[in-house]
């Protein structure tokens, strides 16, 4: 009786118990931090910082843009969440051509649902939008200028196969004065394999197409997450873009993330190369 009695409580217990969630050792995106969304769901605080390189032969002739932001993502249910992925400060130095500028970047926030988490399989779904409210600083090629906002529609996607996690997104940005910004499809994939706590390496690769122009600057190429200069010269065009590094958990709450992207194609387009540093903060 007493064995039985005790096994019953074991049981009860075991029941009880909270469920460990998978979805929480998934390595969250550091590169392409503005479209690259992750389909976890969860509460955060994320301060970032991207040095981003001008190519040669872009009509800057090179130069650099610094990017300061700080991303917030609330959870609300256990698969719905309020994201707001865009905002922060921007410091545009080219060489030629443009002059220095600085200003306040547009803000884009949005929801995103967990539509699929399959626990055995270790399969994540989930589906999303942003809206992008256009209050930024025209001289860093944001602001009414520049149309009337513009949704992202995305879906994301996580995939663990034992140690090896993979992680994708696509997404369309419809823009609400197609004068005004260009329409683009953009698309991500990381590959990462933790080693540990301390080291969780990653392999990525981030595409954007072009898909319709607008009637703005004469360019070859977009600004893509950063910029939309609504350029009339670039439909069809495609820009990928290779990148690579890490996160390191520095407790149970706190990640700090560094990736480094390289563009491999377009050489006249505007991504020379890129440096992205963000520390992600879970409440």
């Amino acid at each position: 009786m007493a064995a039985g009695a005790g096994l019953a409580a074991a049981t009860a217990q075991a029941a009880d118990a909270p469920k460990s969630d998978w979805t929480s050792e998934l390595v969250a995106p550091v590169a392409n931090p503005i479209l690259f969304e992750s389909p976890t769901i969860g509460s955060e605080v994320r301060p970032l910082f991207l040095h981003h390189r001008l190519n040669d032969n872009f009509p800057t002739q090179g130069g650099d843009v610094q990017v300061y932001a700080l991303q917030f993502r609330l959870k609300l249910t256990d698969r719905l969440a309020l994201i707001a992925t865009k905002d922060g400060y921007v410091d545009f130095n080219p060489d030629a051509a443009l002059t220095h500028e600085e200003g306040f970047a547009d803000v884009a926030a949005g929801l995103k649902y967990a539509l699929v988490n399959d626990e055995e399989n270790k399969f994540l779904l989930t589906p999303g939008f942003t809206y992008t409210i256009p209050i930024g600083d025209e001289d860093v090629f944001q602001g009414n200028d520049q149309g009337s906002g513009q949704f992202d529609l995305f879906v994301s996607a996580a995939k663990s196969i034992g140690d090896v996690q993979f992680m994708a997104n696509v997404g369309g940005i419809i823009p609400l004065d197609s004068d005004k910004d260009t329409s683009q499809l953009h698309y991500s994939v990381q590959a990462a394999y933790p080693l540990a706590q301390w080291f969780k390496p990653f392999v990525c690769l981030n595409g954007y197409t072009i898909l319709s122009d607008g009637e703005g600057l004469a360019l070859g190429s977009e600004g893509y997450d950063v910029i939309n200069f609504g350029t009339s010269n670039a439909g069809g065009e495609t820009q990928l873009v290779l990148g690579g590094g890490f996160r390191t958990s520095l407790s149970e709450s706190v990640d700090l993330g560094f990736a480094y992207e390289k563009g491999v194609d377009h050489t006249d387009g505007i991504f020379d190369d890129r440096i992205t540093v963000d520390l992600v903060w879970k409440f």
